[in-house]
């Protein structure tokens, strides 16, 4: 039963996610990273540099993982791209997309990348950000003894859109990286779900200060609260929630020859004793306990 506890202001929010057409997404893009300076000498500048950057983060976005594939996409989407870019001479060779992307300023552009994504983020109003970390498979080079590469992402889940990013030297390191991630980003009426190694009192501070919200798990790198706040979800549960104000949702998914059963209780925060250090949690209002059945095939 793995345990949560929240922050919600009690405020009634209306939104909503206006739709973004393609010409306005790619036209942002060329708008943001017009900043960049071109590394080239002007006499090999036979495209132009927004071109390149353009194709080639379209094509990321589309799933490219190399040079060949960023050529590969502009080539198939060629008669598309020359209705908003202008390719005097057609599609680059994965070579000058090679040679452009080793040149410029990366400090550059990813100022401008983030720039144009939080751009996408007002324009969508994205409501819920959440931010894990990831070692990235393959990233480890035995050769070099250089360790995996771990990065820390704040990603919104409903657009599927990574927000921004944070590189961290191990898993360890990700309480120093949330902090500085949540930094960059206008977080201002989000709300704000990180895993357990991110349930830090300092973080929960910051996320409050920038006028969000925050879901935080709840597990045993908080021994003491995460037992108290168990034990009273037990002995509720087995008296049925009797005189306890609380909430309960439930939602049955079902794929892949499984069923998911999830039942998810809220609860006031002052239907419970006082808890284990509660007033160093900014905001604290709800606890949360999810209850998850899984049936597999003839297991469960």
């Amino acid at each position: 039963m793995p345990t949560g506890f929240e922050n919600k202001k009690g405020k009634t929010k209306a939104s909503f996610a206006p739709s973004i057409d393609s010409f306005e997404i790619t036209t942002n893009v060329q708008e943001y990273f017009t900043q960049i300076k071109d590394p080239r000498v002007e006499r090999t500048r036979y495209h132009l540099l927004t071109d390149i950057i353009t194709i080639a983060i379209l094509a990321v976005i589309a799933g490219g993982e190399g040079w060949e594939d960023i050529e590969e996409y502009g080539i198939s989407k060629q008669e598309w791209l020359k209705t908003f870019l202008q390719l005097p001479f057609g599609i680059p060779s994965p070579d000058t997309f090679r040679r452009v992307f080793e040149r410029i300023n990366p400090k550059e552009f990813e100022q401008c990348f983030r720039q144009w994504v939080q751009s996408l983020v007002e324009k969508l109003g994205v409501e819920v950000v959440a931010i894990d970390g990831k070692t990235h498979r393959g990233s480890y080079d035995r050769e070099s003894q250089l360790k995996a590469l771990h990065t820390v992402s704040a990603w919104s889940s409903e657009h599927r859109l990574v927000l921004g990013q944070t590189k961290v030297t191990d898993k360890s390191n990700e309480i120093t990286a949330i902090p500085a991630l949540l930094e960059i980003l206008d977080i201002s009426g989000c709300i704000i779900t990180i895993d357990a190694i991110g349930t830090q009192k300092s973080i929960a501070q910051k996320i409050i200060a920038a006028n969000a919200d925050y879901v935080l798990s709840l597990k045993e790198n908080h021994p003491t609260l995460h037992q108290q706040v168990k034990d009273w979800f037990a002995t509720a549960q087995s008296n049925g929630f009797k005189d306890v104000d609380v909430s309960m949702s439930q939602r049955i998914e079902k794929g892949h020859h499984r069923i998911e059963n999830r039942q998810v209780y809220t609860v006031p925060v002052s239907q419970l004793p006082a808890l284990h250090e509660q007033n160093l949690w900014a905001g604290l209002t709800t606890v949360v306990m999810v209850v998850r059945s899984i049936q597999h095939w003839n297991k469960t």
